[in-house]
Parts: C-alpha cells; sequence; structure tokens
C-alpha cells in the first residue's frame, strides 16, 4: 500500500524499502518509455536527447533501463539503502525535465488534455442527466454514478459514446487515447 500511495515524484517518499523500489522502478519505466514512444510518434528523436542524459544513459530504451537499474541495484549493494547513484540521478531528474518540456507540456499535448477533460466532462454530464441505476437524474448520486461510471470506461468506448451521445465529431475525438 505504501507502494501505491507514494510512487509518484509529487508524493512524500515511499516509508518501506518495498515502496522505495516501485517508486524508483515507476520513474525509470515512464521516463524511458514515454521517451521511446515519443520518437517513434515523431514528436522528438533520439538526437534531441540531451547530452547530460545521453552520455550517462545512452539513448536506447534498453541501455537506459539497464543504467538505471544497475545504479539501483549497486547502490542498495554498497549502502545497504534503496537509491540511486548520483550521476545517475542527475540523468533521470533531467530525463523528465526533457520529457516535460518536449513531450507532456508541448502544446499539442496540453490541447489533447484540455480535449480529454471536456469529454469526461460531457460524459459526466450526460450519464448524470440519464442515470445507468435508479438514481433519480441530476440528483447528487445520479452525478456520483455519473462520475463512477465514467472512470470505468475503456477509451475506446467512451470516445464512441462521445459520438453516439454527444454527437461529437468523429474527426475532433482526441487521438492517440
Amino acid at each position: 500500500l505504501d507502494a501505491i500511495r507514494n510512487h509518484s515524484w509529487n508524493r512524500p517518499a515511499p516509508l518501506t524499502p518495498e515502496g522505495e523500489v516501485v517508486a524508483w522502478a515507476d520513474r525509470i519505466a515512464y521516463v524511458c518509455h514515454d521517451f521511446e514512444d515519443a520518437v517513434r510518434a515523431g514528436i522528438v528523436s533520439v538526437g534531441d536527447l540531451p547530452a547530460e542524459v545521453a552520455d550517462v544513459v545512452g539513448v536506447r530504451r534498453s541501455h537506459q533501463l539497464n543504467a538505471f537499474i544497475t545504479a539501483v541495484l549497486d547502490t542498495i549493494a554498497t549502502t545497504g539503502r534503496v537509491g540511486m547513484r548520483t550521476a545517475e540521478a542527475r540523468a533521470l531528474d533531467a530525463f523528465r525535465a526533457f520529457n516535460f518540456e518536449r513531450i507532456y507540456l508541448r502544446p499539442e499535448a496540453v490541447a489533447q488534455a484540455d480535449r480529454v477533460i471536456e469529454l469526461l466532462r460531457a460524459l459526466v454530464e450526460w450519464f448524470a442527466v440519464h442515470p445507468v441505476d435508479d438514481a433519480a437524474a441530476g440528483s447528487e448520486d445520479a452525478v456520483a454514478a455519473a462520475v463512477r461510471h465514467v472512470s470505468g470506461m475503456t477509451d475506446r468506448y467512451a470516445l464512441a459514446l462521445a459520438v453516439d451521445h454527444l454527437g461529437w465529431d468523429p474527426a475532433k475525438l482526441p487521438r492517440g487515447v
């Protein structure tokens, strides 16, 4: 539970060694995989990766994962504590900063996120007026049920409902979800 609650960079550090391992694994995985996905999508190129990252962990995902994981394992073996060597930890911070600047917060990504939020709100509003259970339309119970219902949808199902129930133009739906 500690690992689940505190694996994010924005949460307090986990209180258990197991939680710390999960936090490091999650950080390493999402930074490396998101970069690889962005390269594949043509958002960034391998050559865009800052030298402070590429020189320490390489530009291929397999090399990056190996370098970061080895840095954690070596730190545990050397110190008996869960952590990461300084060089790799700095590279991971720089990698994360790069991903935020060039991938997550680029204008197209922000616009896409805004469109997804608009879609989710519209679906909740629709299901609050057209409840899936016995709640009275528009009641607090109907809104709560709508939130639960929408939160359990797959992306494809939500997109299909946006077209079927909300009349959204398929060409204007969020992409890449």
